[in-house]
């Protein structure tokens, strides 16, 4: 079962999706909220899937507050205003469903959610390893065995034991092979993976006995690191 959450300041609204998500097999709804504060504590705490996500709230704008999360789940946002269509796309929302909506273009939305949730498994099954050039070899690498990433001018530096590598290759492009659940950029030269963390503060991490500062464009990482380890 795929877990979601609804958020809406319009009781009748919730409970259309209530109903909608009753009538699909594949779904979860584990609750819905009013509150945009609630919901976010929420989210602190529990693994959610996919968003249903109202835009226009009396608290605070639907695609502020996604912008605001830490870790965000797939979202499909729910509005009766269709001006806001353009930005949601830009935050990759998943569909946009202007109310009032039917069952089937509902359901349409939740199954395009639902296969991007089998994709998004399906790719961290298969990524446990990467293959980086090393000199003139290629070498494997186990996720598991990366204790820190360093950038340095042209290459990054993979501490791995016994001895770590050199790459030719950049932070941005390693990133995205990387899964984003379990490696943290903290900085423009750093990238930490989540588990090998000791502790933190709101301007550096200690990885492996180093400390590590956490960048001024990087201000999030430590909400996301709260939400990771769920204080």
């Amino acid at each position: 079962m795929i877990k979601c959450i609804a958020i809406d300041d319009e009781p009748l609204a919730l409970q259309v999706i209530q109903e909608y998500c009753q009538r699909i097999s594949f779904l979860s709804l584990e609750k819905v909220f009013t509150n945009t504060d609630e919901a976010k504590e929420y989210l602190k705490n529990n693994k959610i899937e996919i968003l249903f996500l109202d835009i226009q709230m009396p608290d605070i704008n639907g695609l502020q507050f996604y912008k605001s999360l830490p870790t965000k789940p797939i979202v499909v946002f729910t509005t009766a205003y269709k001006d806001y269509a353009v930005e949601g796309f830009s935050v990759d929302a998943i569909d946009y469903l202007l109310k009032p909506f039917e069952y089937d273009r509902f359901l349409k939305a939740c199954y395009k959610a639902k296969e991007y949730v089998e994709f998004l498994s399906s790719q961290e099954l298969q990524l446990n390893s990467l293959f980086v050039k090393v000199n003139y070899e290629i070498m494997k690498i186990n996720l598991k065995d990366i204790e820190l990433i360093e950038a340095l001018d042209d290459y990054i530096k993979l501490y791995i034991k016994p001895t770590p590598v050199l790459t030719l290759m950049t932070l941005k492009s390693i990133t995205e092979k990387l899964p984003s659940r379990d490696f943290l950029r903290v900085h423009r030269s750093f990238i930490v993976p989540i588990h090998k963390i000791e502790k933190f503060s709101k301007t550096k991490v200690f990885v492996i006995g180093k400390e590590i500062p956490i960048g001024s464009s990087y201000s999030n990482v430590y909400d996301q690191l709260i939400s990771a380890s769920k204080i």
